[in-house]
Formats: C-alpha cells, structure tokens, sequence
C-alpha cells in the first residue's frame, strides 16, 4: 500500500505534518477528515525498491485497456461527470499497477489547472500521438467526449486489424518451427547413426551428404557453440535490422513476400486512412494530422511518402499528390479516393471510405490465408524432405549398385 505525506490542518487552523499508509489519495483524505483534519497538500513517498515498485518501472499498458479506459471516461464525461471525478472513479477500476500510477498523475495535473492532453504528453508510451491530439482538438473544440469515443473506435479497429494479421500468420509459424525442430532432432539422433555406416563401408559421399554430416556433427559435439553462434547471428541481425539501411532493406523485403506483401500494403492503407480521417474530423490541422500518421505507420517507406505528403501540403499542393507518386505502396484506389475527397470537400468521409474498404479486404484475405498459404508450405516442406532424404539415400544406393 503506498505511503503519502502529507500536510494538513485541524479544526482550530494549527498546520501540523504526518505521514500515513492508504489505498489512494481520497482514502488518505477520507480518513483525516474523520479526525477533523483538512488535508493541504499530499506526496507520495518513495520506499526504495519493491516488488511493485519494479511491475511499476517494467510495466506497460495493453491496448485493449487504452480502449477501455478512452471509452469509459467519454461515456462518463458525456453523463456530466466532471473530468477529475471521472478519472478518480477509473482510477480506482484499474488493476494494473503501472496504469494506476500513470492515472494518478493525471488526476493531480488535471486538479492543477493543466488540460488533460498536455498530462498526457508526460506518457508518451500509454498515451499515443493521435490520442493526445484528439483530445487536445476535442477539448478546443468544446467536444471532449465525442473525440474521445472516435480515439477508442480508431483504437479499437486498429486491434482488431492487427490481431487479424497475427492470427493468420499462427498457422504457417507453427508448421515451419515444427519442421526445423524435427529437422534438429534428425540431426543429432539419425544422421549420426548412418554416416557411421558409411564411414565402415568406406562410401564416397556427394556434396551435400556431406554438408548434413558436418552439421549434424556441430549440433552433437558442439552444442553450447552451436547454440552461442546462432545467438550471435541473431544479435547481429537484429543490431542490423534496427538501422536506418537495415530497416528500409527489411520493410522493402517484406512488401515483396507473395501474399504477405500484398496484406502488408492494404493493411498500412488502412491505418494510413483511419487516422487521418480521425484526426482531420477533429479539427486537427492537415499538415499535424499527417506529422502524427507518420508516427502511426511502422514501414520506413510509408513513413517517408507520409513525410513528402507534409512537404508538397506545407507547399500548397493537393494531399493526393504524394500517393499518386507512389502507387507500388499505396494502391491506385488509395490515391484515387483522396482526389476524389479533395475536389468534392469530403476528403475525411472519403478517408474513412478506404479505411473500410481496405479493413475488409485485410479481414478476407487473412481468413483465406491458411488455404491459399498451404501448398506454398507444402512445397517448402516437400523440398526440405526431398533434399535430406535424397542426400542420404544416394549413397545407400551407391553402395548397392557397387555391390
């Protein structure tokens, strides 16, 4: 339970100090008032290290709590609650300790004086661009609630986009982990037993027997090595990949992959629109709205065509421009509907038009996805077979036709 000290005064207006153990802030005030204590000012008090205190320092926020949280407090805020009563009553909701700690300083913000999007600036990692720019357009624009439900739906959509994808991508990561895993066990417990046999039998073995041989040697003798080298080569592809060559090399890669590629595209298309539409409905200016999907997008390419997007706006130039640029990653009906947006005035309902279309694209496909991706598994496994039983049945028949 946290401990806060606290300043306060008695009935008789003497100032006196203390400190005390309480659940929150309102239970510590709660529990002095019943002495007749009026409380003046609170500061929680730091314990050293604690076991929560480390789930507070690593902790984080999921985003199906982000939607709870956002839509709880427009539904209260859109009730009449005021914004500090609101966000004491989710405060206490919350289970999650680091989530808590971040809601109790945005409470104390809020009691000084500060607009709730500047308390959440100060937790960039549980309160994202858009959300701080929506809330900050929706408390300038006197609609605070209504932009708080459009955050949780964008939220929302966008979950439920990426648990889509990750979800078609289980099937196909679990037949290649169990392939390689057999393929391991092979190596260290069959390959052994027939390359014995062919060195008693004194075989002459083809190039790639005897590349098999040599790896299942490594993998028996030298496991720890074996182990410790492909930590190492993944520790560099992961230092590589997370630089600036790297990471156009990788994102590049992955827009080539069949099917992949083409989900990958609809579902950067989608967010692309999503969030522009989002922001732009709010009120917020073209050139911010564009600078925060550029956060959004994870793809360097996407982010550099948001980035040239910027530039040609800031310069006066149509928002279409910069996609119709680019339609080898933004596809042709993604730049096409933005024109169409932009000469008839309805660019943010055009926006949310895409986002529909390309969602519901990205939806069918990742259900079609384990049917149209299994024969190139098949084939994938079949050459993994083929090549390992070829390489160590050649010599068996060597050996036969010798005889």
């Amino acid at each position: 339970m946290p401990l806060y000290r606290y300043t306060a005064t008695r009935r008789d207006g003497t100032r006196f100090k203390g400190e005390g153990e309480a659940s929150d802030k309102e239970s510590l005030f709660r529990e002095l008032r019943k002495d007749g204590a009026l409380v003046l000012s609170t500061s929680e008090v730091s314990r050293g290290f604690t076991l929560s205190r480390l789930v507070t320092f690593f902790g984080s926020v999921s985003t199906q709590e982000k939607i709870t949280f956002t839509r709880n407090l427009s539904a209260m805020l859109g009730a009449g609650l005021s914004l500090a009563r609101a966000l004491t009553v989710l405060t206490k909701q919350t289970r999650n300790p680091y989530f808590k700690k971040t809601l109790i300083l945005l409470e104390d913000d809020i009691k000084k004086g500060l607009p709730l999007h500047e308390g959440m600036k100060k937790a960039p990692s549980t309160f994202p661009p858009l959300m701080v720019a929506m809330v900050r357009a929706g408390e300038e624009s006197g609609s605070l609630s209504k932009s708080l439900s459009v955050v949780a739906m964008q939220l929302e959509r966008a979950h439920t986009l990426a648990k889509k994808v990750r979800g078609a991508m289980i099937y196909p990561a679990i037949v290649v982990t169990v392939m390689i895993a057999i393929g391991i066990l092979m190596l260290i417990f069959v390959v052994p037993a027939l390359s014995a046999t062919f060195v008693e039998l004194n075989v002459e073995l083809p190039r790639s027997t005897q590349i098999i041989i040599v790896l299942s040697e490594v993998l028996k003798n030298h496991a720890p090595l074996a182990l410790l080298v492909a930590l190492c080569v993944g520790v560099l592809i992961y230092g590589a990949a997370r630089t600036v060559l790297g990471k156009r090399f990788l994102h590049h890669f992955i827009l080539l992959i069949p099917i992949i590629g083409t989900i990958i595209k609809e579902v950067n298309a989608a967010r692309t629109a999503r969030t522009l539409a989002s922001l732009l409905s709010a009120g917020v200016p073209a050139l911010g709205a564009l600078s925060i999907t550029r956060d959004v997008v994870q793809n360097v390419h996407y982010r550099a065509i948001i980035k040239e997007a910027e530039e040609l706006v800031e310069k006066g130039a149509p928002f279409s421009e910069a996609f119709t640029r680019r339609e080898d990653i933004y596809p042709i009906i993604f730049s096409e509907m933005i024109a169409v947006g932009e000469e008839t005035g309805k660019l943010s309902e055009m926006l949310v038009n895409v986002a529909d279309f390309y969602e519901g694209e990205v939806e069918q496909k990742t259900k079609d996805m384990s049917t149209v991706i299994e024969p190139f598994l098949m084939v994938f496994i079949g050459a993994g077979v083929g090549f390992f039983a070829v390489s160590m049945i050649s010599p068996i028949y060597s050996l036969s036709s010798g005889i």
